[in-house]
């Protein structure tokens, strides 16, 4: 089924960044129990903080909105750090969480919905993260996608959009089609100038195109220009996973897509077979962007099938 190889995907990557030098993959378990992790919060603007894992992986990186009206998370990383991220909250906010909204349906970005769930938290995301909930479960660390309890589902879906009207700041959340899964959501918090792109933005790294969870390598490319048509020389943008991105760091990350979905494509439409397309040097200039998760290799792969259809 589509998600178990998202879930072999996430499991990998937790595995690669969790893991410390020198140890065994079986050892991946024992890992996520170590210390290592902790999150940190960063002010971008006044009660609106970006919060990551540092000292290992931490999962996507979590919005915060705080104030008189309430505490809005945005994505709540995954089990076992929930409890971790929880208390760095509750260090900024000094309140608890009133309502969570999920980028999309990835565990490493929704895998803390059951605590915050159980503790009152309205869970708000796209129609299609529910149903994909509901009817496929979830992928929190490999195997068979695990069922999700009633407590973690959103509770209040969108199709195209909503608004909430909290905090002072008129925070626009909007449904971007078919980009790193079918149910992305992006949030504008207009007064703040900020953006949380959950993983429709890898800053400077390649990012990861589920094409099994309905994600396209043009919808991802849409997607981008959609946030970089509302992004200004000042806005800051939240990343899925990678630091704190500018309009330039957006931008780069379209052109880069561009330039190897374009390079791919004369590959696809001159009848070559993947490998032949690992040979071309598809991502020459882009070597940089490798990483532990998405490699050279991998990005070629995925954006090779997402053109050809083929694996």
């Amino acid at each position: 089924m589509p998600l178990r190889r998202t879930a072999v995907l996430l499991t990998t990557l937790a595995v690669l960044l969790l893991t410390p030098t020198g140890d065994s993959p079986t050892h991946a378990q024992e890992a996520q129990q170590r210390p290592q992790v902790t999150f940190e919060a960063t002010e971008l603007a006044p009660g609106l903080h970006m919060i990551e894992g540092v000292g290992g992986f931490g999962g996507g990186n979590v919005g915060l909105l705080t104030g008189e009206d309430g505490v809005i998370l945005v994505d709540d990383s995954m089990p076992p750090l929930t409890a971790r991220l929880l208390a760095a909250v509750d260090r900024v906010a000094g309140a608890p969480v009133d309502f969570v909204l999920n980028t999309h349906v990835h565990g490493d970005h929704t895998g803390g919905n059951a605590t915050v769930g159980e503790r009152g938290a309205v869970i708000v995301a796209h129609d299609n993260v529910r149903a994909r909930m509901v009817k496929e479960g979830m992928p929190m660390g490999g195997g068979e996608p695990q069922p999700v309890p009633p407590e973690a589902l959103p509770v209040l879906t969108f199709g195209d959009a909503v608004t909430f009207h909290l905090n002072g700041q008129e925070t626009h959340v909007f449904h971007v089609h078919s980009a790193h899964t079918d149910g992305d959501a992006v949030i504008h918090f207009k007064g703040a100038d900020v953006i949380h792109a959950g993983d429709v933005m890898f800053n400077r790294l390649f990012p990861f195109i589920d094409l099994d969870t309905g994600g396209s390598v043009d919808g991802y490319i849409a997607a981008q220009e959609a946030i970089l048509e509302r992004a200004g020389p000042d806005t800051q943008i939240i990343p899925g996973h990678g630091p704190v991105a500018d309009r330039d760091d957006l931008a780069a990350s379209v052109a880069m897509l561009k330039e190897v979905r374009s390079r791919v494509q004369a590959l696809v439409d001159q009848g070559k077979t993947v490998e032949e397309a690992l040979e071309a040097g598809v991502v020459e200039g882009f070597e940089e962007w490798d990483w532990q998760f998405i490699t050279s290799e991998r990005m070629v792969r995925q954006v090779y099938r997402g053109l050809s259809g083929d694996e």
